[in-house]
């Protein structure tokens, strides 16, 4: 069996379906998820991984596990508490979903300091680990749906700034080949999208699925932290923004991980965008 959290998320939904339509036994986690969530036959479980106390009955007879570190409320875990909870209901087997951030800006508290934790707890855990480092989201999208539903607008800051943004859907096939398949433990796979692409370009793409015109207006920094900081701690902002409007090498880098896992070149923001454009209408 496989437990996989944060199910109902942008990773951890098409996660589950690939799993069980690959005929797996799944077990899905998350704070807030009922059976409207997940397919026939996949056991939905509501736990919070902040309180580990309540994961034991989540482990029993399982045998791997996706552990998403939560993203923004990473520091809230007590990651060795989790893997303890696994190991004593049989995982052997661990993909982490992390994220490039923790390497790339492995001295900032918000992305390097908790991420590194995480992944310590994970290479520690005597369990056959693989650690996926995902680029930014695709889906980070969805934070313009309203406005793009209501007056056809995308507002983002360093509109010229373009970073290799990766479609979850990828992410979760990677997943779904590292929980599955031999020849991935004691692996670091960092997943990006194909090319470069700027705030700009996926508010043209958003148009173009629309079959409508987007109007882009540029946030200056401060307004953007503004916005930011009514949903994310001020840390994770300040590094957020600096990712964004300063970019480093291994930022910037464009991996062919996806392309040699899965056999093929990983979704543009585009192929998503098109995928997703009922969110936006």
């Amino acid at each position: 069996m496989i437990v996989v959290t944060g199910a109902t998320g942008n990773v951890g939904r098409p996660l589950v379906q690939s799993l069980a339509a690959a005929g797996e036994q799944v077990t899905a986690v998350s704070r807030g998820i009922t059976a409207a969530d997940v397919p026939e036959g996949v056991r939905p479980i509501r736990a919070d991984l902040a309180g580990p106390g309540s994961l034991r009955p989540v482990f029993e007879g399982a045998d791997a596990l996706f552990f998403h570190d939560t993203g923004a409320g990473a520091h809230l875990l007590d990651p060795q508490a989790v893997l303890d909870a696994a190991k004593a209901g049989g995982v052997r087997r661990i993909v982490l979903l992390s994220s490039i951030g923790v390497a790339s800006r492995a001295d900032s508290d918000s992305h390097g300091g908790t991420g590194l934790a995480l992944d310590h707890a994970v290479r520690q855990s005597g369990m056959d680990w693989t650690i996926l480092r995902a680029g930014g989201f695709a889906s980070n999208a969805y934070a313009w749906a309203e406005a793009v539903r209501t007056e056809r607008t995308v507002a983002a800051p360093f509109a010229g700034i373009g970073l290799p943004v990766v479609d979850p859907a990828d992410i979760a096939e990677v997943a779904a080949v590292a929980l599955r398949e031999a020849g991935h433990a004691g692996q670091v796979h960092e997943l990006t999208g194909p090319v470069l692409t700027t705030p700009r370009q996926q508010a043209d793409a958003l148009a173009e699925a629309l079959g409508e015109p987007v109007r882009f207006v540029e946030l200056t920094r401060e307004g953007a932290r503004a916005h930011m900081l009514a949903f994310m701690p001020e840390p994770v902002v300040e590094t957020t923004l600096a990712i964004l409007g300063e970019p480093n090498e291994a930022e910037l880098r464009i991996s062919p991980a996806v392309e040699q896992i899965l056999g093929r070149p990983p979704h543009t923001f585009a192929d998503w965008a098109r995928r997703h454009i009922a969110a936006f209408r």
